[in-house]
């Protein structure tokens, strides 16, 4: 199954953590947004196999992405998931819609490949999917 993702991290306090390439970053207190995409028809790049490799734990993968770093912190957890299976490659643009109503983003990360300013947003709060998308 191809598609986009959205993980909604909680981060229990205030952080900071190198980032890869991005260095330190701090991060706030709250609930963040991660979209993801996900676009094989078979194999580990598939839209279940990715989200399932998220959410296994550290020490069972090789740090890849920028999210996981932030997944491999002992503050950080997957909050709740959303799947959004599709043929086309969504992440961009919802990534942009819900940019305009977050509380903030961490510039460039998740979106070293495209133009996007980020692919991962902050909320101080935690409100659905759906709630947010009114």
């Amino acid at each position: 199954m191809k598609g986009t993702y959205i993980l909604v991290v909680f981060i229990q306090k205030n952080i900071e953590l190198n980032i890869g390439a991005l260095g330190k970053i701090k991060f706030k207190k709250g609930f963040y947004l991660y979209i993801g995409s996900a676009m094989a028809n078979s194999g580990s790049t598939t839209l279940i196999n990715r989200v399932r490799r998220h959410i296994s734990p550290s020490e069972s993968k090789k740090i890849r992405w920028h999210i996981d770093y932030l997944l491999q912190s002992k503050f950080a957890s997957i909050y709740r998931i959303y799947l959004i299976p599709s043929l086309q490659n969504l992440e961009c643009l919802i990534a942009n819609e819900l940019l305009n109503i977050s509380d903030g983003y961490i510039n460039k990360f998740g979106s070293s490949d495209c133009l996007c300013k980020s692919h991962l947003l902050y909320f101080k709060e935690f409100k659905p999917l759906k709630k947010l998308i009114q």
